[in-house]
């Protein structure tokens, strides 16, 4: 069903459709489908809880590298990890976004496929199905740090492993290919085996992949994790050049993998751990670490003591 330039129609009349049995999808421009549209999203679609599919197109900072800002979203995993009910899939290549799509149509409940322009590189061989695990392990080097990467940068990621290797870092490289995964039981063992953790992402740092990995690792397995994305507005130019540009060059990735690991690994008998750069979901105070309680969002004096512990 055409709807024109429309989006929040869109959404809205998918929603009448799932009430009435059936499973729609919806499929436009990322930015504009989880900005415009966000509220019917939220209210008609994630609210209730009915099962439609939404495929976001030309996502992250490649996705419009001919129109500038207007059309580089890199905001909306953020938006829709803050929304209740949706499932967000972040698939590398153009196959593995034709296997999420399956995928998403066999999920009940609303999901979000975060989809490429189609310039991307092909990082799978085209029969690979996509993975609910949440993540694949891609390159297996060693422990010295886990780069955790989605979407179309990944590319990027595994070069960057082959040039930390020329270093003697050994690292693991992983496909984190949901986002706020139901069952991240998976991603939290392979963060368990790294001493450090750098994550990757065509998208902003905050509410990102970043985001996710780190609140994995505060709340399961303590250690630095050092986050490579965007923080400001992208601009126009061929999609190569802006990536390179804004820090998610291999060499760039791995001249951080190397800078954070080597702090690490020289700093493995000093009597405190670093202080971590974990987008504000931990805080030191003084010798003890405070997480929240991920049972409830109710936030007191006595819980704060309670999830304390000391090193």
């Amino acid at each position: 069903m055409e709807v024109g330039i429309a989006e929040q129609d869109a959404v809205a009349a998918a929603a009448g459709m799932a009430a009435a049995g059936l499973t729609p999808i919806v499929g436009t421009y990322a930015g504009f489908m989880t900005m415009r549209a966000c509220e019917q999203m939220r209210t008609f679609v994630a609210y209730p809880n009915l099962n439609v599919k939404f495929v976001g197109i030309n996502s992250g900072l490649l996705g419009g590298e001919r129109e500038g800002v207007t059309h580089q979203f890199y905001e909306d995993i953020g938006i829709l990890s803050n929304i209740p009910n949706f499932t967000i899939l972040t698939p590398a290549d153009a196959a593995q976004t034709y296997h999420a799509v399956k995928v998403a149509l066999e999920i009940e409940g609303p999901v979000y496929v975060r989809a490429g322009s189609g310039r991307e590189p092909d990082v799978y061989e085209k029969d690979v199905p996509f993975t609910m695990d949440g993540i694949r392990v891609l390159k297996e080097y060693g422990n010295d740090a886990l780069l955790c990467s989605s979407g179309f940068v990944l590319n990027r990621v595994l070069k960057a492993a082959e040039l930390l290797k020329e270093q003697g870092i050994n690292v693991t490289v992983a496909d984190i290919n949901i986002i706020n995964a139901a069952n991240p039981e998976k991603v939290i063992a392979e963060i368990k085996k790294a001493k450090k953790i750098v994550t990757v992402e065509d998208h902003n740092i905050h509410g990102g992949l970043g985001a996710y990995i780190s609140k994995l690792v505060v709340e399961n397995d303590p250690k630095q994790v050092e986050r490579i994305g965007l923080t400001t507005f992208g601009e126009s130019g061929p999609a190569v050049e802006l990536a390179d540009h804004y820090g998610l060059s291999a060499e760039n990735i791995a001249k951080n993998g190397n800078k954070y690991v080597a702090i690490k690994l020289n700093n493995r008998n000093a009597a405190h751990p670093l202080p971590l750069d974990m987008c504000g979901v931990s805080c030191f105070f003084k010798n003890f670490i405070c997480r929240a309680d991920r049972k409830t969002n109710f936030i007191s004096a006595q819980r704060v003591r309670d999830n304390c512990w000391n090193f």
